[in-house]
């Protein structure tokens, strides 16, 4: 017996009308099987993509004496059995028969059952999910959860045809990697049917959702745990959406009141708090928002905008990780507009305007000292506008109910050397 016989076979092993191949090909199809063993009988049955690398396959000849020849053959000879050019290992197999049974993962059906190999729970987002599976066809759910196995998913298609073949494609693959945060260097998809027919998604959130209907209540603190990016249609990584932004100011020349962002941030619906603080040298403020869809509109709208003429106060908006600010004072810095505040209330009553917010700038203390000037009611929600110039606000922009401007005096005329205002 020569050198390479005895690393590539063991004699000690009981003949078996199976032979054991091991170190095949990725993805060897059974026509490639049947090609090797072909020449030493007829193959019966076949067996392949298993084991932890899907590179191994089991082949069962019709009768014994052909897998003892095929066997013997490459025992003895110089060139070894191969595969697309990979040298491929041949062994007795200590089963008998190849039998197929059918786990209930194995009967095909419209749901996938995904286990996520290599990651915990918020590595891959669920965006990106359905990024992966919708390349073949529509998704119509996906939940996500943690199990025993690890990160798993369930994903619904309409028919068992086009699970099937996302199955085929995706099962041992991995998610691209610029799809993966960076310390994730790769994760393994592993795909099996499951019983399920028809998911029951309650909300949406960033562990389930429901394609099918887009008036199921979102749950928006089901968002706050989520911390992984999501991706566009181009594959690059979007920040987590949220119902809170955070609003950077640059470029103060004039003072930004709670009362100016109110203005602004309440054109696109229903402002319901806002903090301002200072960070690193510069103001910033959290606005929140009642839901994560009236926040995106008015990121996508204002970003980037300045809220004077002149670039003045230049907007630049990221969503934030809250999702609910904690309001304990009301004060020229923090407002909870979904609480009345006590002086205006007793103000509407008395018949008396509520006291305005003087700007921190002689020149604005000024103009709100002079005579005959009295704050409006604040604005409500209003049609978001249809389109806006790079800039500036123009002055059709502005809500429909028209409130607290703090740079125009009554009658609308803005006082000398301050910038018109975005009203």
């Amino acid at each position: 017996m020569s050198a390479g016989g005895q690393a590539q076979f063991r004699y000690t092993q009981t003949p078996s009308k199976v032979i054991h191949l091991r170190n095949l090909p990725w993805e060897c199809h059974e026509d490639e099987l049947i090609e090797i063993c072909n020449p030493f009988g007829k193959v019966i049955n076949t067996k392949g993509n298993v084991g932890a690398n899907k590179n191994q396959a089991f082949v069962e000849f019709a009768e014994l004496g052909q897998a003892i020849a095929m066997v013997s053959y490459y025992a003895s000879s110089p060139e070894p059995a191969q595969v697309r050019g990979k040298t491929v290992y041949i062994q007795y197999s200590n089963r008998h028969e190849i039998v197929h049974n059918k786990s209930p993962g194995d009967v095909p059906g419209n749901v996938l059952l995904v286990t996520i190999e290599g990651v915990e729970a918020g590595d891959v987002s669920i965006e990106v999910i359905h990024l992966v599976f919708s390349a073949f066809g529509f998704v119509h759910k996906i939940a996500t959860f943690e199990k025993a196995a690890g990160f798993q998913a369930l994903i619904q298609f309409s028919d068992i045809e086009t699970a099937s073949t996302a199955k085929t494609h995706l099962d041992g693959r991995s998610i691209p990697g610029y799809l993966l945060p960076e310390h994730i260097p790769a994760c393994n998809l592993r795909i099996s049917y499951s019983a399920h027919t028809d998911l029951n998604i309650k909300f949406q959130s960033h562990r389930s959702r429901d394609y099918t209907n887009p008036y199921l209540p979102v749950n928006p603190t089901a968002f706050e745990g989520a911390v992984q990016s999501g991706a566009g249609p181009d594959g690059k990584k979007l920040e987590p959406e949220s119902n809170v932004l955070l609003a950077s100011i640059e470029n103060m020349q004039y003072a930004v009141t709670l009362d100016a962002l109110h203005t602004v941030f309440s054109a696109f619906g229903p402002v319901q708090k806002i903090a301002i603080f200072e960070k690193n040298g510069g103001t910033q403020a959290l606005i929140q928002y009642p839901d994560v869809t009236t926040a995106t509109v008015a990121k996508e709208a204002l970003e980037g905008h300045c809220i004077y003429d002149g670039g003045y106060c230049k907007l630049h908006l990221t969503y934030s990780r809250h999702t609910d600010l904690n309001i304990k004072a009301y004060n020229d810095k923090s407002r909870d507009y979904t609480i009345p505040a006590p002086s205006m209330a007793s103000a509407r009553l008395s018949g008396v305007p509520a006291a305005s917010t003087a700007w921190q700038t002689p020149q604005a203390a000024s103009v709100y000292s002079s005579a005959g000037f009295t704050a409006a009611a604040l604005v409500g929600p209003a049609q978001v506008p249809t389109s806006w110039a790079q800039g500036s606000f123009p002055a059709s922009a502005g809500p429909t109910q028209m409130g607290f401007q703090p740079n125009l005096r009554p009658g609308g005329a803005s006082p000398p050397g301050m910038p018109p205002y975005y009203g």
